[in-house]
């Protein structure tokens, strides 16, 4: 397999419902990504494209064919990408696996999605459509009550009095505004920054534990990358990120994940494969954007990851130990709490992130001399996760 360069990315300020359509949105990130990349349309091989809820929300089908021919690159090959949030990541990993083969040299990838201009309610019914169809819909499953199941499971597995881990996830809450108010691609960008943990435990109660500021919002927004062969790429910029290390498993139903709750096996499973291929470890990460969907969801993810111990990380949060400057930087764009959720362009909009801090262009949110980072997507309730692992070429 060749090697696999990241030559630019673009991304679209996150936040409520916007008048754009997704194709409007996503052919913004795209020509942000062109430009950065010294490409144009034309040199563009395939694009693949993450998006979840564009039938819904628009009453669009086929929106990938609609997106290349918006931003010039008319007759390529392009397929649409399905894995719930983690829809835009999958997207990326196939793109960086027909590039790896050879068989393209320049491939485009991303997502995007407008959920917020659908509504609360319809929001709702649709997101919930990423849990099990015959079981856990009609049961009135929906995201925040699956994870705040999970809270309570991890509450009891680590010993850990309920009152006491609301308070600790509500810290993870306090750091994801803390950053995405200095993010101004953020959709929460200059607003609660100053969030204290008694104002994120005394909003309402959405799922107990789980108050709305345990929750990410619905957003609109798209972001996309362009990944280039070694040799390609050289020739396209002086600050190549490669992508060294991917990995993607599935699971079924809820029940059927009974015995590894409140983590996720198929996360251990995506993990490792792209460590492995990375020949990296857990320490050997200098900055993470996790799926945060909700509060409890950091620790969760970032104990799978191997970045903390299993049962540790709402101390590791407590004590600072995923802040800048700690041991190793969460969610320092915001996170989807702060910089918002547009589910189908999530993964590349985490991407996007790890690219500007391995470039050294985050601003005041950079982390220093930042060299190797990890990404993390989730989709539904586990049914699909997928991992990202990409280090600085120069």
């Amino acid at each position: 397999m060749r090697k696999v360069a990241i030559t630019g990315v673009g991304q679209t300020k996150f936040s409520g419902a916007q008048e754009k359509t997704q194709v409007e949105l996503f052919s913004e990130a795209a020509m942000d990504a062109l430009n950065e990349s010294n490409l144009k349309a034309k040199d563009i091989q395939a694009l693949y494209l993450g998006n979840v809820l564009g039938d819904f929300s628009e009453g669009q089908m086929q929106i990938q064919s609609f997106a290349v021919d918006s931003i010039g690159a008319t007759n390529i090959p392009t397929n649409r990408y399905e894995g719930a949030c983690a829809s835009a990541t999958i997207a990326i990993r196939e793109a960086f696996l027909w590039v790896a083969s050879g068989f393209y040299d320049i491939v485009l990838a991303g997502g995007t999605e407008t959920a917020a201009k659908m509504g609360t309610p319809l929001a709702t019914r649709t997101f919930a459509m990423g849990g099990e169809r015959g079981y856990e819909q009609p049961c009135g499953i929906t995201f925040p009550g699956v994870f705040a199941l999970l809270a309570h499971l991890y509450s009891k597995k680590y010993d850990i009095p309920l009152g006491k881990l609301r308070e600790q996830i509500a810290m993870v809450s306090v750091q994801s505004y803390k950053y995405g108010a200095l993010n101004p691609k953020a959709q929460f960008y200059g607003k609660y920054g100053d969030i204290t943990v008694d104002k994120v435990l005394s909003s309402f109660m959405v799922s107990s534990p789980l108050t709305l500021h345990d929750c990410c919002p619905f957003s609109d927004g798209a972001a996309a990358v362009v990944l280039a062969s070694e040799e390609k790429a050289k020739k396209l910029t002086n600050k190549p990120v490669y992508m060294v290390g991917v990995g993607q498993a599935s699971s079924g139903t809820i029940a059927s994940q009974q015995e590894y709750l409140p983590h996720f096996r198929a996360r251990d499973v995506s993990a490792k494969q792209a460590y492995d291929m990375a020949g990296l470890k857990p320490e050997d990460m200098d900055i993470c954007e996790l799926h945060d969907c909700f509060s409890i969801a950091s620790l969760i993810s970032a104990e799978s990851l191997g970045l903390f111990d299993y049962g540790k990380a709402a101390e590791a949060w407590e004590k600072g130990e995923a802040d800048i400057g700690g041991k190793i930087p969460i969610n320092i764009s915001g996170g989807l709490k702060a910089k918002g959720h547009p589910i189908g362009a999530t993964g590349a909009a985490q991407v996007y992130e790890i690219v500007e801090q391995l470039r050294g262009e985050a601003g005041e949110r950079q982390v220093p001399d930042a060299k190797t980072g990890i990404t993390d997507t989730l989709g539904g309730n586990a049914g699909t996760i997928c991992n990202l692992i990409l280090q600085r070429g120069w």
